[in-house]
């Protein structure tokens, strides 16, 4: 079976959760990773994290077809209360990692290829940090589409819009509820399902797109 490490899976209501059920049941081996409660522990703020949990997956279970990015460090703040270590701390995890992780998954991809994804997110506003972080992380994913497709890589960035994955208020709920087109809000396997299309053989045909698979709530301007 092929293999595909997932970061960011440590929440059990988080979409990165969701998306290890549906892979296994496609019919991958799925390899999570996070500081806690996870298969391989690693720690992705720091510059060598990325490249040995890849290394620790490639010796224990042997080569990744697919590689899915969830991880992601978030504290909301804005251009006048952001420290310039809270800002460093989002690109190390966020940005950095997601680039040392895309680049040791290169290094070590079957001769078949593979596929990227990667959850990112237009949020900036009053949470500037992690939004400049993963704006940086759309850039990286798209690149890594043009750079290593002669390796039969695909690599896309997913950006889900608000799903509810336990941090909405029943406020919060009901007025993004009646933004979406769909009169919902979308949950974690929803994006599971796209991720399971992005990785499969019949969507690596899709590469190098920033995806805003957010059951229209993007269209509402």
């Amino acid at each position: 079976m092929p293999l595909a490490l997932i970061t960011g899976a440590a929440r059990a209501n988080s979409i990165a959760a969701a998306i290890v059920p549906r892979l296994r049941a496609d019919g991958w081996t799925v390899v999570t990773s996070d500081l806690a409660d996870a298969d391989i522990p690693a720690d992705l703020s720091t510059s060598e994290g990325p490249g040995r949990l890849v290394d620790d997956v490639v010796r224990k279970h042997g080569p990744i077809s697919a590689l899915v990015l969830c991880h992601a460090h978030d504290v909301e703040s804005g251009i006048l209360d952001t420290t310039a270590e809270s800002f460093d701390l989002h690109v190390a995890v966020n940005a950095r990692a997601t680039l040392l992780l895309i680049a040791a998954f290169a290094r070590q991809v079957p001769s078949a290829g593979g596929a990227i994804v990667a959850l990112t997110s237009d949020h900036t506003t009053g949470n500037l940090p992690y939004g400049a972080s993963k704006g940086a992380l759309d850039r990286i994913v798209i690149s890594a589409a043009r750079e290593l497709g002669p390796l039969g890589v695909s690599a896309n960035a997913v950006n889900p819009g608000p799903i509810d994955t336990g941090w909405m208020d029943d406020a919060t709920r009901t007025t993004l509820s009646g933004m979406q087109p769909l009169g919902r809000l979308g949950e974690p396997r929803d994006i599971a399902g796209i991720v399971s299309f992005l990785v499969s053989e019949a969507g690596r045909w899709v590469s190098g797109q920033l995806l805003h698979t957010d059951g229209g709530f993007s269209a509402r301007f």
